[in-house]
């Protein structure tokens, strides 16, 4: 059957052609806001960016490793931590938190930023309690400031530490419990089996996992604007809009482009690690350690602290805040918002789906160095922040629609205007770009469960390649498909810079709302709109949750 599969590569028919041709013409565009962004870089001029390097330059630098430190260290030590918890022990409410632990992920974190600021801040709750429990007037106490480095540390941690929790879990649960028995009975105990055994075998897990939350730190915009950290991201809108220096904004988003690169070669040769030296099949089944006594409150407490201050707390905060504040979801204005979101989300969600399932298909069809690199090209864009897009985006673009429009003027006296500038399919191609890597991820763990016969015995029935997708590939590969479209909806959804910066006039979302809401000190009104995104942000990991739970009972 292995030959059968590889028989029928006569000469590519049209519809071969015509799959390829679209598949380079998708990781084109995935490439280009990269060339754009260098190349505006190289021959954008120098003076704003001079004059940024004299004075916040290595500010923005300095606060966005740091940043990165902070937050990469937190998402380790609670994301490691739970994961070895309920996977490799057993308390009352193990089964609870396999699933709350990844909760916290629905949260954008500015919205958790919006929520903590209204609890923590001055006028908050807690402080205005703490003054009229002991009498002290506002300079007679000290409180940790919530608007600062560390506190947008700290809503990053709690929102971002899933993604080192769902990895470590699911290596721990596949790791071979020779070694760690073999531990336990040289007198190691069960700290000692999992600092020495279980840790070194996880470890690519855990940094793959650290790697995605490092890079959706350094793309965030939304949290470190509303608390004021200059980072890049703030530095690269500032320079755009505050300075309308379309040349310094590109020449910091090539900083920081260059950076998510790193970061994106960083977690490419993690993947190819932990395949290399992974553990394969348990030959034993790992007997859990029960906890008892402190050991058990113990366990309980530290899974309950990131789950409750990520996710029950601003939930709870959120809900109050919108009760008492005058927005309505009911207005014609709110409905405009829905409507906006739904319709941009939904829209990207079926460009990047379809986009997903072309480049995986040619890739299985057609495997080689060719379709190998176009869905490397195409996975790029997750490791690149939505401003950086953004900017590579609007550079050519603009160049375009002004030099259209110039011409138009001379040659009719006809004004077109801003064609691509000024649309949302721009925008859409900048979710494309952003989130396309996410969808080829969920189809292509779906499309490595088919056997490579299926191929061969529909080529060899006369199913042309489009014929093979739509009737044999499509049918079996829906639930990643619908799966792939989920994420991405909820992903543009939250998704910050790259709407603020791109969005045509007077097209408002859910999350441009709750930021201007936010950066107004309205921070009752944000509740509302944040709390819808986060309503359907709980869709995709609550789904991821169920399939991990089946892929571990089978």
């Amino acid at each position: 059957m292995a030959d059968i599969a590889a028989a029928p590569t006569a000469k590519p028919g049209f519809s071969t052609r015509a799959m390829r041709a679209a598949v380079w013409c998708v990781a084109a565009a995935c490439l280009m806001p990269m060339i754009a962004v260098a190349l505006a870089a190289i021959f954008g001029g120098t003076e704003t960016v001079t004059m940024l390097a004299e004075t916040v330059l290595w500010r923005y630098t300095w606060r966005t490793l740091l940043l990165v430190a902070l937050v990469g260290t937190g998402t380790v030590l609670i994301g490691t931590g739970a994961a070895w918890l309920v996977a490799m022990t057993r308390f009352p409410g193990v089964r609870l938190f396999e699933i709350a632990l990844a909760l916290p992920l629905a949260f954008p974190a500015y919205v958790l930023a919006y929520a903590y600021t209204d609890l923590l801040d001055h006028p908050g709750a807690v402080q205005s309690a703490l003054r009229a429990v002991t009498g002290w007037g506002p300079r007679d106490y000290w409180f940790p400031e919530i608007r600062s480095l560390p506190g947008a540390a700290a809503m990053l941690t709690l929102v971002l530490y899933p993604y080192v929790y769902l990895l470590a879990r699911a290596a721990f649960l596949q790791q071979s419990a020779t070694a760690y028995l073999a531990a336990r009975t040289l007198g190691q105990s069960a700290w000692g089996a999992f600092r020495k055994v279980s840790l070194p075998l996880a470890r690519p897990a855990i940094a793959a996992g650290a790697l995605l939350a490092i890079m959706e730190t350094i793309a965030d915009f939304g949290t470190v604007s509303f608390f004021a950290v200059p980072t890049f991201a703030t530095g690269i809108y500032t320079s755009w809009f505050g300075l309308g220096d379309r040349g310094a904004a590109a020449q910091l988003a090539c900083g920081l482009l260059a950076f998510a690169l790193l970061l994106a070669l960083l977690e490419r040769y993690q993947r190819g690690d932990r395949r290399q030296h992974g553990a394969g099949k348990r030959h034993e089944v790992i007997e859990p350690h029960v906890l008892c006594g402190w050991q058990s409150a113990g366990a309980i407490a530290l899974c309950a602290l990131p789950v409750f201050l990520g996710f029950v707390l601003p939930v709870f905060l959120l809900t109050d805040m919108a009760f008492t504040s005058e927005q309505s979801l009911f207005t014609d204005r709110y409905r405009r918002f829905i409507q906006n979101s739904v319709t941009l989300a939904g829209t990207a969600a079926i460009i990047t789906v379809l986009a997903a399932v072309l480049i995986g298909f040619n890739q299985r069809f057609s495997p080689g160095r060719a379709s190998a690199a176009a869905a490397n090209v195409a996975r790029i864009g997750y490791a690149v922040p939505g401003g950086v897009i953004a900017v590579g985006l609007l550079v050519p673009f603009a160049a375009f629609d002004n030099a259209l429009d110039a011409w138009m003027r001379a040659t009719f006296d006809i004004s077109t205007g801003l064609l691509f500038t000024g649309s949302i399919w721009l925008l859409v191609v900048a979710y494309m770009v952003r989130f396309l890597a996410a969808a080829l991820g969920a189809y292509d763990s779906g499309q490595s469960t088919m056997h490579p016969n299926m191929d061969a015995v529909a080529r060899t029935l006369g199913e042309s390649p489009a014929g093979m997708l739509r009737r044999v590939h499509l049918p079996i590969l829906r639930p990643s498909v619908m799966t792939a479209a989920l994420i991405v909806f909820v992903d543009v959804m939250k998704e910050l810079p790259a709407t603020l910066i791109m969005r045509p006039f007077n097209f408002d979302t859910l999350a441009v709302q709750a930021h201007r809401l936010a950066s107004d000190e309205r921070l009752e009104g944000a509740a509302v709109p944040s709390l819808v995104i986060v309503a359907v942000g709980l869709l995709p990991v609550i789904l991821v949750c169920r399939s991990l739970g089946k892929r571990q009972s089978q």
